[in-house]
């Protein structure tokens, strides 16, 4: 992409973990970004993306809610791609429904709405997530290979009460058919668990994962997962934009470690630092499963290790005086 373009693109959550990061290396792309946010007045929350290289004259801030329809119209208008990131991202909820899939649900479902009143508009970009993808019952053991072919079942997740989850594979599956009726193009990105250092201000629910682990906790969680840089989740999504024959999904993870992986790997970065010495329950370990990413790759993306991933996060939250 030319620095002379300056084509217009917009940012959707903007202040948020991967957006912050999506909306910097679009100005530093010289795009044109248009960033919704929720109160563009808030200098606490937007400080972070006003200050940076070329927002002064290409970063243009609006005020949109998910929840309330036509708010996106106006962040749209006059974009030739749409990123749309805004989605709440926690893993407990005392009202699922409205505090994570209305949101996730009917907010993309507003995004696109305003997407399909506006011409101008040649792809969409959507943060969606392996939550969508690898939730259905399946056993993910070593032998399994988790590809953009699986979903996740919205039965399984409400059976087992994985809010977030279902909330992300119902907002994927309901974008997808609204995508195919209207007839425009999109294209979904699914990370796994984004770690990496953060430009706003305030703790997102990835990063506090590893947080935990420094705050002199007594144990680690029985967890196997997928881990990804948000740099790299940030650089795809421009990619998958640029590239004209990017299509359907892309899952991104670089690792996929257990917790007691990552407590290892932080030990040897701070060897005096008080770390959990042991797993939150005498169990098996969850095995660890393979992840295709060939299709990630031929976007052009290269991964960053997982140890650099965690030393980015934990300096990030040191500099934040989170611990």
């Amino acid at each position: 992409m030319s620095l002379e373009t300056k084509t217009v693109v917009c940012v959707t959550g903007a202040s948020g973990f991967i957006a912050s990061w999506l909306v910097k290396l679009l100005l530093n792309h010289g795009y044109t970004v248009k960033a919704s946010v929720r109160d563009p007045n808030d200098q606490e929350k937007i400080d972070h993306l006003t200050c940076l290289d070329g927002a002064k004259e290409r970063l243009h801030l609006f005020k949109a809610s998910l929840l309330e329809q036509g708010s996106f119209d106006a962040v749209v208008d006059g974009c030739e791609g749409v990123f749309h990131t805004a989605s709440p991202c926690y893993f407990e909820a005392k009202d699922p429904q409205a505090e994570l899939i209305d949101p996730a649900v009917k907010g993309t479902l507003n995004v696109l709405g305003s997407v399909a009143k506006t011409p101008t508009v040649r792809r969409v970009v959507l943060t969606s997530s392996i939550a969508a993808v690898s939730f259905n019952g399946k056993p993910r053991t070593p032998e399994a290979v988790i590809d953009e072919t699986w979903w996740s079942d919205p039965d399984y997740c409400r059976k087992k009460q994985l809010w977030y989850i279902l909330s992300k594979t119902l907002a994927e599956d309901a974008v997808w058919k609204f995508v195919k009726e209207k007839a425009f193009d999109m294209v979904t990105i699914n990370p796994a668990m984004v770690i990496g250092s953060f430009l706003q201000p305030t703790l997102n629910t990835t990063c506090d994962a590893i947080l935990q682990l420094l705050k002199g906790s007594e144990t680690y969680p029985n967890t196997t997962s997928g881990w990804v840089n948000v740099k790299d989740v940030a650089l795809a999504h421009i990619l998958a934009f640029e590239n004209p024959s990017a299509n359907g999904r892309y899952i991104m993870v670089e690792s996929v470690a257990h917790y007691s992986e990552l407590v290892q790997i932080l030990r040897e970065l701070y060897p005096t630092m008080k770390l959990p010495e042991s797993c939150v329950v005498d169990k098996p370990f969850p095995p660890k499963y393979q992840v295709n990413i060939e299709k990630t790759r031929t976007l052009g993306v290269e991964f960053t290790p997982l140890a650099l991933s965690i030393k980015e996060t934990a300096e990030s939250l040191k500099e934040k005086k989170f611990y």
